[in-house]
């Protein structure tokens, strides 16, 4: 598992930002389709059939499947960074952070501007609490040693 400083996890929230936003836009959109889609099909089954232009339901389905691809490109490519996805209807996301040798998940929710919540790995966004001075300045790497 990947941990992050603050610095480093506050670094990467535009990039993340802009990975979330693609991958949600691209989940409303296959989601739209799929109840067009469903839509459709309980037409059909009211009427006890009816007459499809397959073309067009075989087109829907594949933009349905490319949106999905879309969303799941996105998300991938941060899981490959080592960021946590934890929820993708308010976008969320969570930095593994060591902190007192305790590892700990720095919390993001879009639309705020910046990193300023934290909370432990059981608690969960409801167990949210402000950042505080342990997490300033703090880098996951060892401290050069003081020449004498």
């Amino acid at each position: 598992m990947k941990l992050f400083t603050l610095d480093e996890a506050q670094a990467l929230v535009p990039v993340l930002e802009s990975l979330l936003k693609r991958g949600i836009d691209a989940k409303q959109a296959a989601e739209a389709v799929g109840e067009n889609l469903q839509r459709l099909s309980h037409r059909i089954f009211l009427s006890g059939g009816m007459y499809v232009d397959v073309g067009k339901v075989a087109q829907q389905r594949t933009e349905m499947d490319a949106h999905i691809q879309r969303a799941k490109d996105a998300f991938e490519e941060i899981d490959a960074i080592g960021v946590q996805v934890k929820d993708l209807d308010i976008g969320l996301l969570d930095f593994p952070c060591k902190v007192n040798e305790e590892v700990v998940l720095l919390c993001w929710k879009m639309g705020e501007s910046k990193i300023t919540h934290w909370h432990t790995m059981e608690a969960g966004f409801s167990g949210r609490q402000p950042l505080d001075d342990r997490f300033e300045g703090r880098s996951n790497r060892p401290k050069p040693e003081k020449p004498n």
